[in-house]
């Protein structure tokens, strides 16, 4: 996509010329090192609220960055979020190489992360196959080889496994820790929220094809079991820098969702 062409990407002027700035400050780093750069998320499928969203994207490289091109990376995140303090804390993404998308399984080895405004090494887990299913369905490329000719399509039948799976693996534990969401990196209120609108979207997922926005799912949600309503409504609401104040209820709604889709 050409620098023009972003400026126009989305009605966010100042999410436009950030996407500008990192495409062009990355590409001008690491050169011929750097085969793609991809927005997704909720910006790429009608979903986005400047007031609670991040900025999401991946970067393919061809191969791991260096020690010294991790603090170089590092670098450009604070210089953008200098020249962008909205979103310092709000772009979101991770730096994969190529041959890490060779298939659903989620990659061994770990990938550099930024979220928080920090860059940390993660291994990717259940959320793989949820990704890379966003990303060749609504993935808009910034930057390098088009979306689809890099990501294979992937079955929604392995988008609902993946997305039972990260309920159990992620969220039922969170049901017997008294510090659920407790977390120096994020806002309690954050926490909450996400796990609300990440139950919507599981539920949505168990009984619907397309792409789980938060929007149409939190709006099935509401439709199909009206007594979650309000929960979610809080969720929907939320904004950085408040409280949601709902703990319990959060939790009762993991439950509620274990039940529904087993």
């Amino acid at each position: 996509m050409e620098t023009n062409d972003i400026k126009t990407l989305t009605v966010h002027l100042d999410v436009n010329n950030l996407l500008v700035l990192f495409a062009e400050q990355l590409s001008s780093l690491l050169g011929d090192q750097l085969v793609g750069l991809y927005l997704t998320g909720s910006l790429t499928y009608g979903d986005f609220d400047p007031e609670s969203s991040d900025i999401d994207f991946l970067a393919v490289l061809t191969h791991a960055l260096s020690k010294e091109q991790l603090g170089q990376i590092e670098a450009m995140h604070v210089q953008i979020g200098k020249s962008f303090p909205k979103w310092a804390k709000r772009l979101e993404g991770s730096y994969i190489t190529k041959d890490m998308l060779g298939g659903v399984q989620p990659p061994k080895q770990s990938r550099p992360y930024i979220n928080g405004g920090r860059l940390r090494d993660f291994v990717y887990g259940n959320e793989w196959v949820l990704n890379l299913y966003v990303l060749h369905e609504c993935g808009v490329t910034l930057y390098g080889v088009p979306v689809k000719e890099l990501v294979e399509p992937v079955a929604i039948s392995q988008v609902r496994e993946a997305s039972k799976k990260d309920l159990h693996d992620d969220w039922a534990p969170k049901l017997h820790d008294p510090k659920a969401f407790d977390d120096e990196d994020y806002e309690s209120g954050h926490l909450q929220a996400y796990a609300i609108l990440t139950m919507c979207r599981i539920l949505y997922r168990e009984f619907n094809d397309e792409v789980a926005s938060k929007r149409k799912s939190s709006a099935w949600v509401k439709t199909v079991y009206p007594h979650w309503a309000d929960l979610v409504g809080k969720a929907e609401n939320w904004q950085h820098g408040s409280e949601l104040g709902a703990t319990a209820e959060t939790l009762d709604f993991i439950r509620f969702t274990m039940d529904e889709v087993g």
